[in-house]
């Protein structure tokens, strides 16, 4: 079955609410985590339902703190990243692991990717990077890009008045004219929504190559050099951070870069933006990756000693 009727059964007609909730801590994705359920086709491929846990698919009631909670006993505030960046993989080896539609791999990891920011809220990350679609996916069958496509506008469309009442900024990073008109209205939309926020800044990298990024900064710089803005003595480092897409937010460069499903490269992925970054790579596939899992790639981090090339002490 294709999955833009994959994504039709998963995803039915919006729920109807009686009335907005007034609770200053809203969840975040409330409206489309309420919406999954397991997949039809699923009982159909090798009695593969006997076997699922139906938790990884239906969220929990937990919602968003309007203040920062109690960091656990095993983390110091004074040592917590500033910028996490997160390559999230494996989405689709969780499903096929378990006999089921790729589509529910990605709804399973759009239920990680709730509990995730809402853990990054609670402990106080001040930006989230989130690596959701790079160039290269495009060569990806084309039923599978409308699928993906189909769950960003899906999110954006039911979600960004939960993001922007619970005080996060939204930013969108990649190359967004390549995205269907329809998604880009929305991205404008949900950014413009969330502007004022400061909360907690979420950049997600939709069509986005590390390399394009670089590049883009230096034609940037070359066409200021050819209009005798600046000349080339002054091209220096600072001045290409400064005209990478990342530039949107006050924490450009990642403090921990999170990456799952136990892969151990970057896959173009922010290449300027992590030549200092601490790397953490996890053996859990993406949609299993949750509050232990974060605890321990963010104890790890907190042991370790940040040189940025210097001498240790």
């Amino acid at each position: 079955m294709a999955f833009s009727l994959q994504l039709q059964q998963i995803f039915p007609s919006p729920i109807k609410f009686c009335s907005q909730p007034k609770s200053p801590n809203p969840q975040i994705f409330p409206n489309l985590t309420k919406r999954l359920s397991i997949h039809p086709l699923a009982s159909a491929q090798n009695n593969a339902t006997s076997n699922i846990d139906h938790n990884y698919i239906v969220t929990d009631k937990s919602s968003i703190n309007e203040e920062e909670v109690s960091l656990p006993p095993e983390l110091r505030r004074e040592l917590m990243p500033k910028h996490i960046a997160v390559i999230m993989d494996g989405n689709r080896r969780w499903a096929k692991k378990r006999g089921l539609p790729v589509a529910l791999g990605y709804a399973a990891g759009i239920r990680a990717l709730r509990n995730f920011v809402k853990l990054g809220y609670n402990w106080g990350i001040n930006a989230l990077t989130l690596f959701a679609f790079s160039s290269e996916n495009w060569f990806r069958p084309k039923a599978e890009v409308d699928l993906l496509m189909g769950l960003f506008d899906k999110v954006l469309k039911d979600e960004v008045e939960n993001l922007a009442r619970a005080g996060i900024r939204l930013s969108i990073i990649g190359d967004s004219s390549k995205l269907p008109k329809s998604l880009q209205d929305l991205i404008d939309k949900a950014v413009m929504t969330t502007k004022a926020n400061s909360r907690l800044h979420i950049l997600v990298a939709i069509n986005y190559s590390g390399q394009y990024d670089v590049v883009q900064a230096c034609q940037t710089i070359a066409q200021k050099v050819k209009d005798g803005n600046i000349e080339p003595k002054d091209i220096n480092s600072f001045l290409v951070e400064q005209e990478l897409l990342t530039k949107c937010t006050e924490f450009p460069s990642p403090d921990l870069l999170i990456r799952t499903s136990g892969e151990l490269r970057l896959s173009n992925f922010l290449l300027w933006q992590l030549a200092y970054t601490e790397l953490f790579f996890s053996h859990s596939q993406w949609p299993d990756f949750g509050e232990a899992e974060f605890l321990e790639a963010l104890s790890s981090f907190q042991q370790r000693q940040r040189r940025y090339g210097g001498q240790s002490s």
